[in-house]
């Protein structure tokens, strides 16, 4: 072999092992990359759910019962209202001359 062919099979074989190092860097790269990837969107995903069971859901139970509550009690004066309705046209039905607006004539002349 001559010389010239030998700097040509070592210049080549320089040139791949430069090649497989710098494939290798850029595959590991891209792992680490996806990684990284993965845990930043795992954490962007879990991340409020976490906020809301630990801040926010006792808030929001507390807010629930309270309109619950709520909902009970307007319940329970809208009932109490109907009865009152019902008293009053009950009395209106016994008293119905009492209840009546007063008509009265009058007439001024100028």
């Amino acid at each position: 072999m001559d010389p010239s062919t030998q700097d040509a099979i070592r210049e080549t074989l320089r040139l791949t092992r430069e090649n497989n190092q710098m494939l290798h860097t850029m595959r590991r790269n891209a792992f680490i990359g996806g990684l990284f990837k993965f845990i930043i969107y795992a954490v962007l995903f879990a991340a409020p759910i976490w906020f809301y069971m630990t801040y926010i859901s006792g808030t929001v139970d507390n807010l629930l019962t309270a309109v619950d509550k709520l909902n009970g009690t307007a319940s329970a004066a809208q009932t109490k209202f109907t009865g009152f309705e019902d008293a009053v046209k009950d009395l209106e039905s016994h008293l119905p001359a009492f209840l009546q607006p007063a008509t009265t004539t009058s007439s001024t002349t100028p």
